[in-house]
């Protein structure tokens, strides 16, 4: 077994916002063998840092990586398990997300259509703990494996041991940066109970004439909204959501809304949501471009390259973004990108 190691590659095509970074080092594996003599290299004892790169779809690269950039390329969709009611499906790491929606769609395996195109790969899936229309990955996960960095073990993790939250995980925290995940096993519903009561599902599926709600139906409702108000990261450079929607207190929503009557949010079971896009579009900076690093004109939640910005430009956007935020509405936005 053979593994290449390049130097000093460039990073532009391998993330979403299209950003010119270079790594120092650079190798791509697709299995855990591979990854393990990667690192086993004397070159990379001790060094940092290493960075894994899946779609790197939810990344921003601010600087050149002066360690090792790791490209996960596992393949691979199996069941590995079913019952009466669920099937257990074992996804490598390395899939792209939006590909293995297509496949359960097809199967009418039922869970992940709410979460149909969005970027990146399988392996940040619970990473992120990713979300979209009343869904989040928590809801179908049931275990993943990941390579542990200081020791070469190969370890599982539970659902109750990932410690998800709102697009949070314990390799955002906890154990950032120690993990490789190589592949995750999601839990899947043969009898489909479909949330279509987020953002403008139900009115998407009016249009499309839906009067019998199918799997396929419903990821074809959330490819139509989502194809309408998000720019297409092969065309436009972006990561998606770069903010999080911020939660609030019940007491101080109501505060905001005496001050601002026509304040997005949505209740959730302790405090109210608070409608992230809304709060920047308010701030003025929907469609607002300093130089290529610019707010997406249809959908104020999504910070663009043009073209030529640097990581540094679409991250000093995003600072002045919150600032003013925090300062017309008294709310802190946290960004869901990860800075790197």
């Amino acid at each position: 077994m053979q593994v290449q190691i390049r130097e000093n590659i460039s990073l532009k095509t391998y993330n979403t916002f299209g950003i010119s970074a270079v790594a120092k080092y650079f190798a791509s594996f697709s299995s855990a063998e591979e990854l393990a003599l990667i690192l086993s290299q004397p070159l990379f004892k001790g060094l940092q840092p290493k960075l894994v790169l899946g779609g790197g779809s939810n990344i921003l690269l601010t600087k050149n990586v002066d360690g090792l950039v790791l490209k996960n390329e596992i393949n691979g969709i199996n069941v590995i398990n079913e019952d009466q009611e669920n099937v257990f499906i074992k996804v490598g790491a390395g899939v792209n997300w939006h590909q293995f929606v297509l496949y359960c769609i097809e199967k009418g395996y039922a869970g992940v259509e709410n979460l149909a195109l969005i970027p990146g790969n399988v392996g940040a899936s619970p990473m992120q703990n990713i979300g979209a229309y009343g869904v989040e990955v928590k809801d179908v996960f049931h275990s993943l494996e990941a390579y542990r960095i200081n020791d070469n073990s190969i370890q599982t993790f539970s659902l109750s041991d990932c410690e998800f939250g709102y697009r949070e995980s314990i390799f955002k925290n906890k154990h950032k940066e120690k993990y490789v995940i190589l592949n995750v096993t999601y839990r899947l519903s043969k009898t489909p109970r479909f949330t279509t009561s987020y953002g403008a599902m139900a009115a998407e599926l009016e249009r499309m004439g839906v009067t019998e709600l199918s799997v396929k139906r419903v990821a074809q409702a959330v490819i139509n909204i989502r194809t309408q108000k998000l720019p297409d990261w092969k065309k436009l450079g972006n990561a998606g959501s770069f903010f999080k929607n911020p939660q609030v207190s019940n007491e101080q929503f109501q505060q905001l809304k005496v001050a601002f009557p026509n304040v997005v949010g949505f209740a959730q079971r302790e405090g109210t949501k608070l409608a992230a896009g809304w709060l920047i579009e308010q701030c003025g900076w929907k469609g607002h471009r300093n130089g290529d690093a610019g707010c997406y004109e249809k959908q104020a939640l999504v910070l663009v390259n043009y073209g030529g910005a640097t990581g540094k430009e679409i991250f000093d956007l995003s600072e002045e973004i919150i600032k003013s935020v925090a300062e017309k509405f008294g709310v802190h936005l946290a960004r869901e990108v990860n800075i790197v």
